[in-house]
């Protein structure tokens, strides 16, 4: 399903961010990405979604070489992906329901449909009763809920997560992570960036380790 092949990736001379990066991540995997600040994670995800194109190499995303498609068709293949950031990335002047179905209707869904597959996936995340809310009116933990709604409403094949917890406690930190695991069961193939060890070591799954722009399968213990 993704393929990355040689990938390499510089911002600024003589640093690379990422470095002879090889990966294949099959259909329905749950895998984390590990490593300390700066070892390319966030490059490596963005790369994948094509915010950031490699410096060389190709990336393969459901038998389509991303590197190779025009910039006005990528978005046939993020469609194929929801992502998760970090700081949530919510339109505080909009309502819930308007930041979760903010998708569907770039797509021109159906109304009756955008509101079904909403009110869907904000059940998913428990958060059905806070359609009308604004996210000022939530808690961080929630707010990451809604984000991970709007990840999920147009049911993606892939789910890509830069440092999802990394501002939430430890008690919040692991719902998320189980929310992605419900996920991942009912077939969506995910991807999360993490730093948090305990919590790779509680959800178990794939672990990549990058450090300095390379990448290694590592155990975490």
């Amino acid at each position: 399903m993704i393929e990355l092949y040689h990938v390499w990736k510089q911002y600024q001379k003589p640093l690379w961010a990422l470095s002879d990066v090889n990966l294949s991540v099959t259909r329905g995997e749950f895998c984390f990405i590990t490593g300390p600040s700066g070892s390319g994670k966030s490059t490596l995800l963005k790369a994948i979604y094509r915010e950031v194109i490699p410096t060389e190499g190709q990336i393969i995303i459901s038998g389509i070489n991303i590197q190779r498609i025009p910039d006005h068709k990528i978005c046939a293949i993020r469609r194929q992906m929801g992502i998760v950031f970090q700081d949530f990335r919510l339109l505080f002047h909009k309502r819930v329901f308007d930041n979760v179905s903010i998708a569907l209707r770039v797509l021109g869904a159906p109304p009756r449909d955008m509101k079904r597959k909403t009110f869907i996936a904000l059940r998913m995340v428990n958060l059905q009763q806070r359609l009308w809310d604004y996210p000022s009116q939530l808690s961080y933990g929630e707010q990451q809920r809604v984000a991970i709604a709007r990840a999920i409403v147009n049911n993606p094949r892939i789910l890509l997560a830069d440092e999802p917890t990394g501002n939430l406690d430890p008690d919040l930190a692991h719902e998320i992570f189980g929310l992605f695991r419900v996920i991942n069961k009912q077939g969506t193939t995910v991807i999360i960036c993490t730093h948090d060890k305990e919590l790779i070591r509680r959800f178990g799954g794939r672990v990549l380790y990058l450090h300095e722009g390379k990448l290694h399968e590592k155990d975490v213990g």
